[in-house]
């Protein structure tokens, strides 16, 4: 594997180089998004321009190697005649971690004192997510604002089910969207990620955001979140594509959680961040989701894995899934108390194996297919405001439940 000391190419530097200084970067990492990509640069020019006239800004695209026309369309988009544009390649492994190095490099260069970073493939960016994102860091010393959004009850499942839920159970700050993709960072926070050693690594490539989010958590950075509104952009069937999604934000998850190991031990409890932006609730629109081939993955799952699933997890834990794999569709359930016994016990099957991870992962994907169809089950006829609250009640489960993660951890440590 190359090693490549910087993800900025040449022409990238040169420019960056002519543009001298800037007081605000905003990075668009992309790959093959040439139906949205000019709706995102669209709303981000037109953000600068209402909140920052009077500062220097440069929209950075940072491309993965789209074979489409989304570098072409990016180009080609008019911006406001005092702002600068980069379009660029990105250079090191695949991936969003790449492109955000880029991004982190060239906000370095710059010296900038505010950047954010928005997905490109968002159809529901307003401008005012330029202030929402940049306004803490810039008025109030923030060095790292997570978004919120509202999004649909089955949009965000892994973030509903696992992310959210370890990461405030864990390191005791309820950030909602810890996987959100679009956020905002000081100068300082930028140096923090560039120089650490993880550009070589799968972090690179899928894990980033919960990286990026639980580094500055434990490293003593400021953090806080604002609220963006609805969330719309290209979704995904849960019960159809979120596997690798899955494995990569998982694996990611554990490994961090091997590193901050002393500081997550010695948190008892959670407390709200500091929270700006939008207020209120507007239902966004609908996510479809596939029951049937949600509770059908789970069940071959556990034709497949049984036996394996024996051994990993405890005897108690085991029987509720046995139990479960003979429901049916109407009436599937998988209690909330099961599902962080099944993370906690997954965690420290991972902290005891260093062989086989990647097989060990692999065994969980038919259990989260079972917990979400439960949770689909559970609130077919509710709100997305309403469905809040369930993801709510089981984040705090999870944080009941932390007394069972250490004894599992120290046990089959």
């Amino acid at each position: 594997m190359s090693h490549y000391d910087t993800a900025v190419r040449g022409y990238t530097a040169k420019r960056v180089e002519e543009i001298e200084t800037a007081d605000i970067l905003i990075g668009i990492p992309c790959y093959n998004n040439e139906s949205t990509i000019a709706h995102v640069i669209q709303m981000v020019t037109h953000g600068l321009a209402e909140y920052y006239k009077d500062k220097r800004s440069v929209i950075v695209v940072a491309d993965g190697g789209s074979t489409d026309d989304t570098r072409e369309v990016a180009k080609e988009f008019q911006i406001k005649p005092w702002q600068e544009k980069i379009v660029s390649i990105y250079r090191g492994p695949a991936g969003k971690g790449t492109a955000l190095r880029s991004i982190f490099e060239s906000s370095l260069r710059l010296k900038v004192k505010a950047c954010a970073v928005v997905d490109s493939d968002l159809r529901s960016i307003t401008s005012h997510w330029v202030k929402h994102l940049l306004d803490p860091v810039l008025e109030k010393g923030y060095h790292f604002v997570a978004p919120v959004y509202m999004r649909h009850k089955y949009d965000g499942t892994i973030t509903n089910n696992i992310v959210y839920n370890l990461t405030r159970a864990l390191y005791g700050k309820r950030i909602r969207q810890p996987i959100g993709g679009d956020f905002a960072f000081s100068l300082d926070l930028a140096k923090f990620y560039s120089e650490q050693d993880v550009w070589q690594t799968d972090v690179a490539r899928f894990g980033i955001d919960i990286w990026m989010t639980t580094s500055a958590i434990n490293n003593g950075f400021k953090i806080c979140q604002s609220n963006l509104g609805v969330k719309v952009h290209d979704v995904k069937d849960p019960s159809m594509q979120l596997g690798p999604m899955f494995r990569q934000v998982l694996w990611t998850l554990f490994s961090l959680m091997e590193l901050y190991e002393v500081r997550w031990k010695a948190i008892k409890a959670s407390e709200p961040v500091e929270t700006f932006g939008i207020k209120g609730f507007i239902e966004p629109e609908p996510v479809k989701v596939n029951l049937d081939a949600l509770i059908e993955n789970f069940k071959i799952g556990f034709q497949q894995f049984g036996s394996l699933w024996k051994e990993v997890f405890s005897e108690g834990c085991f029987q509720e899934i046995e139990n479960f794999s003979k429901i049916e569709k109407d009436s599937f359930f998988f209690p909330v108390e099961v599902w962080v016994k099944i993370m906690y016990e997954l965690a420290a099957t991972f902290h005891a194996w260093p062989q086989n991870r990647n097989k060990l992962i692999d065994l969980m994907v038919p259990l989260y297919y079972g917990r979400v169809a439960s949770f689909v089950n559970k609130s077919l006829n509710m709100s997305s405001e309403d469905a809040e609250k369930l993801v709510e009640e089981q984040a705090q489960l999870f944080e009941d439940y932390k007394d069972y993660l250490l004894q599992m951890w120290d046990r089959k440590g």
